[in-house]
């Protein structure tokens, strides 16, 4: 896929880097690479940085690394910074996950508040185990979620909707330099088609734009057909760039 406006594509990765931080991260021969631990492949492997040279010395360091840790080595390989890809695709590395950057600007976003929806700048309990449910997280993968928010050095606010019994939908978003990144959209399965991911998402629109954003971005599998439609729905209909992982075998 051609890459139209390579600088915003940068602007936007690292965006969302610094929107789902890894509490444990080192940088590797001009790789980013990250070992959070739970079951997040972005905050477990290795990322090439704007500007990231020849990869094989990097590949090398991050899969005895990953060995020392007791992690598969994973690698994020996204169509902006594709050198790693020659070198991983003739071993024992899967690809999986294809994944959409998406992006919108921010004009016509409406200013009234959607008084079902709130919005917080620290996620509340019923907020951390709604996502912790959907997700299905074991406690290591719980408590890396709490790690990475308290991790978050920009300005954060989390959404919620509500619905009879609770909470219909989450989401949270991170303010980067006039850009918002949206995250951890999720609602339970009782609950989907309700309209719920939108309002909640929508609060976060409305919020950033208050705070002076003029655009938004988010990350999302290729695969997850009604998510993207829900995306496109407000307003997400230019896609900047894919990225893959390349997945190794489990330790030994």
């Amino acid at each position: 896929m051609m890459i139209v406006d390579l600088d915003l594509a940068w602007r936007v990765e690292e965006a969302c880097l610094n929107a789902w931080p890894s509490p444990r991260q080192i940088l590797v021969e001009g790789y980013l690479l990250r070992a959070a631990g739970g079951r997040s492949k972005r905050q477990n492997s290795v990322n090439p940085m704007r500007g990231s040279g020849a990869p094989e010395p990097a590949i090398a360091a991050a899969r005895a690394l990953y060995r020392s840790l007791g992690q598969r080595p994973i690698f994020r390989v996204p169509a902006i910074a594709p050198q790693m890809e020659p070198l991983l695709g003739h071993g024992d590395y899967a690809v999986v996950d294809e994944t959409c950057t998406l992006y919108r600007p921010l004009d016509g976003v409406p200013d009234a508040l959607d008084p079902s929806v709130t919005v917080a700048t620290a996620p509340g309990a019923d907020w951390l185990a709604l996502r912790d449910a959907v997700n299905q997280a074991d406690a290591a993968a719980a408590q890396v979620f709490r790690d990475t928010v308290a991790a978050l050095m920009l300005p954060r606010v989390f959404s919620s909707t509500a619905a009879e019994g609770g909470i219909g939908a989450i989401a949270f978003g991170v303010l980067d330099r006039g850009l918002l990144v949206i995250e951890s959209v999720a609602t339970p399965a009782p609950l989907r088609g309700r309209g719920h991911a939108r309002r909640a998402v929508g609060a976060l629109l409305r919020w950033s734009r208050a705070q002076g954003a003029e655009a938004a971005c988010l990350q999302v599998v290729a695969e997850n057909t009604p998510a993207r439609s829900l995306y496109r729905s407000l307003g997400f209909e230019r896609e900047l760039y894919r990225y893959h992982y390349r997945v190794g075998p489990e330790p030994d």
